[in-house]
């Protein structure tokens, strides 16, 4: 198994000695350019993936075809579009390398085997998607109570390493901002 996947699930549950060279049987290493896709919108959402380097962004085209990114995920962060995978559905969303990314994939089906033959990592994705909702709970929250500078600063002080390493272009289509605003709240603080 990756250490590093390995080291994550350890976090939340024991997994005992004998499975750590059965569990990776059930994944797959891909590696991604910087732009790339993992998955498009309009195709079927079989995969669900858990981060080991780099950044992705999720997004889908507004109204006015331009994207809008509604999550970001970082080395050791699970992503996919959980309606379209768990219905084995297609989707409307786009997930896009924003820096080179390797991830382990896991197809819909393999996770289920997965699940049946270590009922132990049912807690670790509980935990998982229960820090995932808590921090879509939080951003709604921060969207409807603070200011748009307000948002911004708290994302950036909140989370350093995406402001480090995500463009602003896309954190401002994360905050529902416009680029041209996030640049004139900087040049402001920095004066």
């Amino acid at each position: 198994m990756s250490q590093q996947l390995y080291d994550h699930i350890t976090k939340y549950v024991e997994v005992p000695d004998r499975d750590y060279l059965r569990i990776p049987q059930y994944f797959e290493t891909v590696n991604l350019r910087k732009k790339g896709y993992l998955l498009k919108a309009g195709s079927r959402c079989t995969y669900n993936y858990f981060v080991l380097k780099g950044c992705l962004n999720m997004y889908f085209d507004n109204e006015k075809g331009m994207p809008q990114t509604v999550q970001f995920a970082i080395e050791n962060w699970w992503l996919s579009d959980y309606l379209a995978f768990a219905g084995q559905r297609n989707t409307g969303f786009y997930i896009q390398a924003v820096e080179a990314t390797k991830v382990l994939r896991i197809t819909y089906t393999d996770q289920e085997r997965l699940l049946m033959e270590f009922p132990y990592l049912e807690k670790y994705f509980r935990h998982i998607f229960q820090t995932a909702y808590g921090a879509s709970l939080m951003r709604v929250k921060h969207l409807y109570a603070l200011s748009k500078e307000e948002i911004y600063f708290h994302f950036t002080e909140q989370y350093p390493e995406f402001a480090q390493r995500v463009p602003q272009y896309l954190i401002a289509s994360f905050l529902g901002l416009t680029p041209e605003y996030v640049s004139e709240i900087r040049r402001k603080r920095l004066s």
